[in-house]
């Protein structure tokens, strides 16, 4: 099928209105071929559930933090706040602050007794001294929630890029990217998975690098002159200068009215909050030796992000100061954050970086959404078919891991009808904030209170759950983004982190204060404790 894809781009790729588009077009292919014999290589050594679900659990610190570097920067990290810093400034710069301080709370509270308790899924660490059943129903719908949003989101994004560079319509670009992603998940598992990652981290920084030093160049090599060009700047002579190192270009008062500082608190919550319960970086600490590694591999994967965060302000900032208003504007005439970067290339490197740029963003997709589908899969599979339906006993053997490859399908599948029924149009930071806000509300707090709280019960960790989770999607609902618009949402904020989440902590706390003490899970707590910290029964690596 993606044969006939690549055919009827390289038939447009060949018409006179789209001569440029050649180039991505073979940079696109050539990208696809090298994941596609990784996945074959993979596929070989995918004997058993440890083997599909967490890479036979080899994977070395630096290699998971590349890892995890490249499933979390996403096309919104890459595109989305590139264009966010070019059009507003600092504020958009507060985004990208947000991303990368979110990893202390992975670092200081999630990495090490994630790995150390579980096995394949968040829901494993909360199964350890809860009732199984029903908190793994409700970490599982979680997961998938989170991960069929923050997918969509991610599908948009690749069918508007690879439409507009190869000149290949949304549709067919959507089921592109949804086929590949599933032939790396299906067939090569979490160690295609993985490598898919590593390479697309690896091109990714190597393209912010190069992008940078032009960008630095065209300044002449100068902080103080650049810092000064952007504080006054003109989009190269086209517009009204502005200072863009001045607060408020996006949350300020006068901009968003009274609540925008308020919604820039709401949305830092969120994502310094919500990394640390989004499924498809949890699943990645499995993959490791043991939590040692995992600590390690989530201080690689800060040193990388943080690099690459402070990159993108010379990606913004340099686009505001180099590039024409126009040519970072749609054809209607409103800002087009998505294109910054992919333009920035074009004018300070020419056709070939252009579409090494643009075949970066298109690998960012990929191996976000694979990663995605992974911890989707591994999720329904292992939490809800295995434990809730057959109570842990696997019924036959491999039966796990065929589940998991079927899941992957119709979570691709719904993702994929989803992403095309909402077309290009659709907000994508709206369905990323959505993913965030969920993981933070409903995911976080029952995390936190069963590592930590003894009293924690099964009731407060499914109260949590669903008010966190019901909460979050009801307030970006009626949110300005939501069902309403702007001029009629009943909910102020864009983002529902500031009241979501102290809902979903307070759920928790109220689910388990106001019934029974529950004696056996209080009794192995003391055991969890144990083994989150010293790794003491923690699952192995298994060696082929």
């Amino acid at each position: 099928m993606f044969i006939s894809l690549l055919s009827a781009a390289a038939a447009t790729a060949a018409s006179p209105a789209s001569s440029k588009s050649l180039i991505p077009l073979i940079m696109f292919t050539g990208f696809v071929a090298l994941t596609l014999l990784i996945t074959f290589w993979a596929a070989k050594r995918n004997t058993g559930a440890s083997a599909y679900f967490a890479a036979g659990r080899n994977i070395t610190g630096w290699q998971n933090g590349l890892a995890v570097a490249g499933d979390y920067m996403s096309a919104a990290s890459f595109l989305g706040i590139s264009g966010m810093i070019c059009f507003s400034g600092y504020d958009g710069f507060m985004y990208s602050v947000g991303f990368l301080v979110a990893y202390i709370t992975v670092l200081l509270i999630v990495a090490e007794p994630l790995r150390n308790a579980g096995k394949y899924t968040m829901a494993d660490l909360l199964a350890y001294r809860l009732s199984p059943r029903p908190v793994r129903a409700m970490a599982s719908l979680s997961t998938l929630t989170v991960s069929t949003f923050y997918m969509i989101a991610q599908m948009v994004g690749a069918g508007v890029i690879i439409e507009r560079l190869i000149g290949l319509s949304f549709a067919p670009a959507v089921i592109g990217v949804g086929v590949l992603m599933l032939v790396y998940v299906v067939f090569g598992g979490m160690l295609a998975t993985t490598w898919v990652q590593i390479i697309k981290a690896l091109l990714l920084m190597a393209g912010a690098i190069l992008l940078s030093y032009l960008v630095l160049q065209y300044h002449h090599f100068s902080l103080a002159g650049f810092f000064d060009a952007v504080s006054k700047a003109d989009y190269a002579g086209t517009a009204e200068p502005k200072n863009l190192l001045e607060p408020g270009l996006k949350f300020g008062v006068a901009v968003a009215g009274k609540w925008g500082p308020l919604d820039l608190v709401s949305l830092g919550l969120g994502l310094v909050l919500g990394t640390a319960g989004l499924p498809h970086i949890l699943v990645r600490f499995y993959t490791v030796p043991d939590a040692k590694t995992a600590r390690s591999s989530v201080v690689w994967a800060m040193a990388i992000i943080g690099i690459f965060y402070i990159m993108t302000t010379f990606f913004g900032f340099g686009a505001a100061t180099i590039l024409k208003k126009a040519l970072i504007l749609t054809e209607t005439g409103a800002p087009n954050p998505n294109m910054v970067a992919p333009i920035l290339a074009q004018e300070l490197g020419g056709e070939l970086f252009f579409a090494f740029i643009s075949a970066v963003a298109f690998a960012t997709i990929l191996a976000v959404v694979a990663g995605l589908t992974m911890s989707a899969s591994a999720s329904f599979a292992h939490d809800f078919y295995s434990n809730v339906l057959h109570h842990g006993k696997e019924n036959r053997p491999g039966a796990e891991v065929k589940v998991a490859r079927i899941t992957a399908f119709i979570v691709g599948a719904v993702s994929i009808g989803i992403a095309i029924y909402l077309g290009p149009a659709v907000n994508a930071a709206f369905l990323v904030g959505l993913a965030f806000a969920v993981a933070a509300s409903a995911n976080l707090p029952v995390i936190i209170f069963s590592v930590f709280w003894k009293r924690f019960n099964t009731t407060g960790a499914v109260a949590g759950l669903v008010t966190g989770l019901v909460s979050a999607i009801v307030l970006i609902l009626l949110s300005p983004n939501g069902l309403f618009g702007k001029a009629g949402a009943p909910f102020p904020l864009e983002n529902p982190g500031i009241v979501s989440i102290p809902l979903g902590f307070l759920a928790a706390y109220l689910g388990t204060i106001l019934t029974p003490r529950d004696l056996e899970a209080e009794a192995k707590f003391s055991e969890l404790t144990v083994r989150a910290h010293t790794g003491l029964g923690a699952e192995k690596a298994t060696h082929h």
